[in-house]
């Protein structure tokens, strides 16, 4: 039976999956995979090069939300919830269902995986790519410019994370990505 999100059970259960992943998975994680996503959390909580470029007044999550892709196991849209605040808190990186996404005040940038991996690779830059609707952008985008720092600082941790991209897979670990997404979206009542 699915965990209803936003319950403290849910939070409970995803907290014991992300661990046993971590202790289990071989290093380097693949990239928006759940002990990847934890890794990621860990980094930003705690990263003072990006809390000395956010703006000290930031009120708004960032939802990445990340276009199905077959060929790569991801069979559904998976939509990833950075809850940003002032002076860089991160409170979270959580998995979140579509009907959360998109709440007044968040931003949304939703890209193929194709595109985010460019992103992620530094070879598309995120401020030029919506501006350039390679990545599209729900919010305000003049907003997003004033914290061009902070946004560019958040595409750095990606690397620094580290990850295995999914086009860079074989087709095993293609069918483990499908399991852990298609088991991810079900368990947690993400779709």
């Amino acid at each position: 039976m699915p965990y209803t999100y936003g319950t403290q059970e849910w939070e409970e259960a995803y907290n014991k999956l992300t661990q046993e992943r971590l202790a289990n998975q071989p290093r380097p994680f693949v990239l928006f995979m759940p002990e990847w996503v934890k890794e990621w959390e860990k980094l930003m909580q705690n990263d003072a090069k990006y809390k000395a470029v956010a703006l000290p007044d930031w009120e708004h999550p960032i939802v990445i939300h990340v276009l199905k892709n077959p060929q790569i196991g991801l069979d559904d849209d998976l939509y990833v919830k950075m809850d940003l605040w002032h002076n860089g808190e991160c409170k979270s990186i959580r998995y979140i269902p579509p009907s959360e996404a998109g709440k007044p005040g968040d931003f949304v940038v939703t890209a193929t995986t194709e595109r985010w991996f460019a992103v992620c690779r530094k070879q598309l830059d995120p401020i030029k790519a919506m501006m350039q609707g390679k990545l599209k952008l729900k919010g305000d985008l003049p907003s997003v410019v004033k914290a061009v720092k902070a946004t560019l600082r958040i595409v750095e941790t990606v690397g620094e994370v580290g990850c295995k991209y999914e086009d860079e897979l074989n087709p095993e670990e293609i069918e483990q990505v499908r399991a852990t997404a298609n088991n991810l979206l079900t368990d947690f009542n993400l779709k």
